[in-house]
């Protein structure tokens, strides 16, 4: 009886030696992809951040993340750059949230507000820029509606407003994209649980905290890490809209990373990417514990 335990184990393990050769064989070039492009330059950037440079390649360990520190420039970028994250990435995942309980509910217009929120996902970026610089500018739209109102006109994009505008430019290029993810986490909450909490006569209130937000924890959390990404990326509208060097409020790290690559400063550069990224895995890990422990209770 143990010899035949024992051989039938070693059939199974004889076995699944060549299924990890033919899913290796699968998987090699997705892995080769991410070894080329992604794992190789990121040890060049390491390498970058802890040399010298200027032709030199001597280790200096840490001290460019200290000249990048005390760098003003540098500390502006990362400033406006999470001041911007703290006020775009809360907004775009509360707003979608009641937009897509506003769509699951009987309201007159339903296509066309979807329609209006969707529609930004069909446009280009550079577009979408235009549209922005013709409302915003000097002489734009919106001071045209503030004069006729009686009111004096804000020079936007250069101007402590200037944020508040980027942040509209993102809510409008996002909402749409979060909105329907949020709606397909609503269908997929069971329709039993709703039903006995109506029996029962629970509030629109609780069932929203107790059941319906329970169960779009991970719709919430994989929406909020996708805003916190799109929010660190937003240095292309910037671009398009103000140029290399913008209204101080409105320079990000990414700014700083292109004018460091422009002067060939591979070093700062390097060592803000570092930085930069351990910012977004420290934050992404925080979102997944308060996931974990909010959702916890629905898992399964």
């Amino acid at each position: 009886m143990l010899a035949n335990r024992n051989k039938h184990i070693a059939r199974r393990r004889k076995g699944r030696f060549p299924d990890f050769l033919r899913s290796l064989c699968f998987l090699s070039p997705s892995f080769l992809g991410v070894c080329v492009f992604f794992i190789a330059p990121f040890v060049v950037v390491v390498r970058y951040a802890l040399t010298a440079g200027m032709g030199s390649d001597a280790f200096v360990g840490l001290e460019n993340f200290k000249r990048l520190i005390a760098n003003q420039a540098f500390r502006m970028a990362a400033k406006n750059t999470l001041t911007f994250s703290a006020m775009a990435v809360p907004l775009s995942v509360i707003l979608a949230i009641v937009m897509a309980l506003m769509l699951e509910s009987r309201i007159p217009l339903k296509s066309a507000f979807r329609s209006f929120f969707l529609s930004p996902m069909m446009v280009p970026v550079a577009s979408v820029v235009l549209i922005w610089q013709v409302m915003f500018s000097n002489n734009g739209t919106v001071n045209a509606w503030i004069t006729a109102l009686g009111g004096t006109g804000v020079d936007w994009l250069n101007s402590d407003y200037a944020p508040l505008v980027v942040v509209l430019l993102f809510l409008w290029k996002n909402l749409g994209y979060n909105m329907i993810l949020f709606m397909a986490g609503l269908n997929n909450i069971p329709k039993a649980l709703l039903e006995y909490a109506d029996v029962e006569g629970a509030s629109e209130w609780y069932k929203f905290w107790a059941i319906k937000l329970r169960y779009l924890s991970p719709t919430v959390l994989f929406v909020t890490i996708l805003s916190l990404i799109n929010s660190f990326k937003i240095f292309r509208e910037v671009y398009l809209l103000a140029g290399n060097y913008p209204y101080s409020s409105l320079y990000t790290l990414q700014h700083f990373m292109n004018n460091m690559f422009n002067s060939m400063d591979y070093q700062k550069l390097s060592a803000a990417a570092i930085l930069m990224a351990l910012v977004m895995i420290l934050l992404i890990a925080a979102l997944f514990a308060i996931e974990n422990w909010f959702g916890k209770d629905v898992e399964g």
